[in-house]
This record gives C-alpha cells, structure tokens and sequence, in this order.
C-alpha cells in the first residue's frame, strides 16, 4: 500500500468513527427525549383527576402545549402557578424547542405542591418556579418573553398585560384563562387588548373556559 492510499484509509477510519461518535450521541439525546416524554405523559395520565386549587383542565394544558411546540416559543412567563398543572404541559412543551418557564405563586403552599410536581415530572430543569407578589415581580422581570399565560386575580389582567407589553417580543402571544368566563376584570381586559393595533386577538374555543390568545405583530 503506497503512502497516498494509507493516507486515504487513515481519513476514512477518522471519518467512520466521527460518523459512528455523532450518531451515538444523537442517539442519547433522541432516548432522553423519548424517556422524558413518557414519564410526563404518566404523571399527566396518572394525576389527571387530582388537579384542583384552580389549576387549568386537562385540554387547556395541551391548547398551551401545542401552541408552543407550534410556534417554537423558548422564553415564557406564567402567572399565577398554583400547584403547577399548567407550568408542566409549558414546560414539557419548552423542553422540545429548547426553552425555559418563568412562573410566579405567591401562595407559599401552592408553590411549595407545584414545585413537588415539576420533579416528579422530570421537569424541574425546565422551571424557574418564584414565590412571589406577581403584582411586583412583573414589573421587575427583564425579558423580554415570547410566551405568556396568565391565570391570576382577573380584575389586574389589563395591569398585567400593560406592564409586560413592552417585554413581548415581537411575534410572541400573551394567553390569558377564563377569557370565556364573566369574571370581573375578564370584559375590560379583552376590550383593552382587542383595541390594540398591534396586537390581534383570538379566543381559543378549544379549551374549557375560553383562552384569549394576543399575538403581537403576528409574523407572516
């Protein structure tokens, strides 16, 4: 064998076990993700009766989900935790476009349940889980986000939305619960956002109670 054909084979040899080294390690992730996967979908199926100290529905968790993945969202904020039923479908969602949650409780019992759930999900990595005044915090919080649901005190949605306007990226949808409910506070925030120019809002009638959607500057 000359000099230029062991040179060959050696690049070959180099090539093979760089090829054989990307596909293991491909391979790992593609399992992690696949395990993950599973183990939210048990705790999701096995917990599916036991959400209660207002946490969103079953639907409503996956309307959220998807709208995610869909959109690739990877910065998002949530409001009002309670035991975390919402944060785990945002969360598993922001495990799949590389993402991570912010949400805020300012009941230290609900946060302390939620917080629980998120490891028992296998989630935890994925959740900035604050105990906190939201009222506060929000005003605090840096941004920007791409992503918000909100499911706190109904009589500050337009509060909430005005101070966290200037922290929506372009492109990024502000949710809001019980958009299809007659609390207090619901009417005047969706006349808020719906005038708006830059914004366009929807009502998700998939969900239980109704979840307004707000895209700012929709992309094309």
């Amino acid at each position: 064998m000359n000099l230029n054909a062991a040179r060959s084979w050696a690049v070959m040899g180099i090539l093979v076990i760089f090829a054989a080294t990307v596909f293991s390690a491909a391979a790992r992730t593609s399992g992690a993700s696949m395990s993950l996967d599973a183990r939210v979908e048990k705790f999701l199926n096995d917990k599916r009766s036991d959400w209660h100290d207002w946490n969103v529905p079953y639907q409503d968790g996956k309307v959220l989900h998807d709208l995610i993945v869909r959109n690739k969202y990877t910065r998002a904020l949530e409001i009002g935790t309670s035991s975390g039923h919402s944060a785990i479908w945002i969360a598993w969602a922001l495990s799949k476009t590389g993402g991570k949650l912010i949400t805020i409780e300012i009941d230290a019992n609900l946060h302390k349940k939620a917080v629980q759930n998120f490891k028992a999900a296998g989630l935890e990595v994925f959740v900035d889980a604050r105990l906190a005044d939201a009222h506060q915090l929000v005003k605090e919080l840096d941004g920007p986000f791409d992503f918000v649901f909100l499911d706190a005190d109904k009589d500050w949605y337009t509060q909430y939305f005005k101070d966290l306007d200037p922290k929506l990226a372009k492109g990024g949808c502000f949710a809001a619960h019980n958009a299809g409910n007659a609390f207090p506070g619901i009417r005047e925030f969706l006349d808020y956002v719906r005038s708006r120019p830059e914004y366009r809002t929807t009502i998700d009638r998939s969900s239980s109670s109704g979840i307004s959607l707000s895209y700012k500057n929709e992309r094309p």
